[in-house]
């Protein structure tokens, strides 16, 4: 089992989804998880369900807004250990048709934000001689998709970044690892399904059909099964494992 008492860890986007189901693993191994995001409401939902788990609005793409999580989360429970970049989102259209804004906020959200989560506790970390950085990527980071031109290029901004942390933080105690998912059963896939059936003209579940074919394995990944790799990486059996991009797809990417 792994044991994480005493540690404080930040899991961003952690009010549903993939980031909920990370909280909840490091919870359970006995962490202080500070959750964020901007809906309060889903964090404060998931928040409730475990006493590990502590829930604050704030927005990935403000750095002040992390500076001001930061003070208020590390004065209540100490100097972040693990931090969880997760928070992430997505648009489709044609490469001809994304707007600047599209492009802009897409990367804002996936990799500005990703930068600005994990900036502030590498001091710390260093401090410590210890820390765990996860990314959560995607499939998205190691291949290309079509129609999702700003998600593909800011996931493998994020891959870019975890290896360049890796490198610098080697020798300090601290490791730096992105896990990818393929597409995943959270409400991120959902929208992807609406669009996929309203642009193609198929029933819902063709479209779900479509997009489990990515899969070698035919099937979505579950939040837990990225839950249970981030799990692992945070453990202290993982310390030679850093600078990784580790794909949780049932063989997509290899």
């Amino acid at each position: 089992m792994t044991d994480l008492s005493g540690k404080h860890a930040l899991v961003t986007g952690g009010g549903g989804g993939i980031g909920a189901a990370i909280a909840f693993a490091l919870a359970d191994a006995g962490a202080h998880v500070t959750i964020c995001g901007r809906r309060m409401e889903e964090l404060e939902f998931t928040a409730e369900r475990h006493g590990n788990i502590h829930a604050a609005a704030a927005d990935v793409t403000d750095e002040t807004s992390i500076g001001k999580l930061y003070m208020q989360a590390q004065k209540a429970r100490g100097k972040f250990a693990i931090v969880v970049a997760n928070a992430g989102a997505a648009g489709s259209a044609p490469a001809e048709d994304v707007s600047l804004e599209l492009w802009d906020r897409t990367l804002a959200v996936n990799l500005t934000g990703a930068f600005l989560s994990v900036r502030p506790a590498l001091a710390g970390m260093r401090e410590q001689k210890w820390g765990r950085i996860v990314f959560t990527a995607s499939t998205a980071g190691l291949k290309g998709y079509a129609y999702v031109a700003p998600y593909v290029a800011a996931k493998h901004g994020v891959i870019g970044l975890m290896r360049a942390l890796a490198a610098e933080t080697a020798t300090t105690g601290i490791t730096v690892n992105a896990v990818c998912p393929g597409f995943t059963e959270t409400s991120l896939l959902d929208r992807a399904v609406d669009r996929i059936a309203a642009k193609t003209k198929v029933d819902e579940a063709e479209a779900r059909k479509m997009l489990q074919a990515n899969n070698p394995q035919g099937r979505f990944i579950q939040p837990q099964e990225v839950a249970d790799a981030v799990l692992w990486l945070c453990a202290e059996g993982s310390a030679g494992i850093t600078g990784q991009a580790i794909s949780i797809s049932g063989g997509e990417t290899w």
